[in-house]
């Protein structure tokens, strides 16, 4: 008995070290960590929902960067994002940035448009034409209050100004008998 529980230890400990190499391998190489060289630029959006450091920074659907910083501007109450966005990579000074999803469960991720701009953004530039992240609740109750309104503009009003519901319709008279 005491042999077994000893392999049962020794097992156990195995099984936990193994989780334990996996845990480090997928924060090491999971993705999100920020970028540390590259251009530094700033960002503010009206809402960034979702979005977090060490998300992706993108171009074309290709990681060109990463967030390294999310705060709130106290004076304006807008987002103000930092990213970094490698060196290689020259953005137009008339270049876009909006928070885009993965899908519908997926996660943030910036969206660069390049501008056609002559000139480029330096480190420490701003990016000023940005979209902010678009609300899936905020939609569909948009949705469903435009049907409900249409709903209720389709049926005529009572004189209470309700509307009532259509009279049911009558049936069809009943067939009289041929005559003998």
């Amino acid at each position: 008995m005491k042999g077994r529980s000893i392999t049962e230890v020794a097992t156990g400990a195995i099984v936990l070290a193994a989780a334990g190499i996996f845990l480090v391998y997928a924060v090491m190489h999971g993705g999100r960590t920020p970028q540390a060289g590259g251009i530094a630029l700033n960002a503010e959006f009206d809402r960034i929902d979702g979005l977090s450091d060490g998300a992706d920074v993108r171009i074309g659907g290709v990681k060109v960067g990463s967030v390294t910083d999310r705060r709130i501007d106290p004076r304006t109450f807008q987002a103000v994002v930092a990213i970094r966005v490698r060196s290689d990579i020259q953005l137009p000074t008339d270049s876009s940035a909006e928070v885009t999803s993965e899908g519908l469960l997926g996660g943030k991720y910036i969206s660069i448009v390049p501008g056609g701009g002559d000139r480029f953004l330096r480190d420490g530039d701003r990016i000023t034409e940005t979209q902010g992240s678009v609300s899936l609740e905020s939609l569909l109750g948009r949705f469903i209050f435009s049907v409900t309104q249409m709903n209720a503009a389709s049926t005529p009003p009572s004189e209470g100004g309700h509307a009532t519901p259509a009279p049911a319709p009558t049936p069809p008279p009943a067939p009289t008998p041929a005559p003998r």
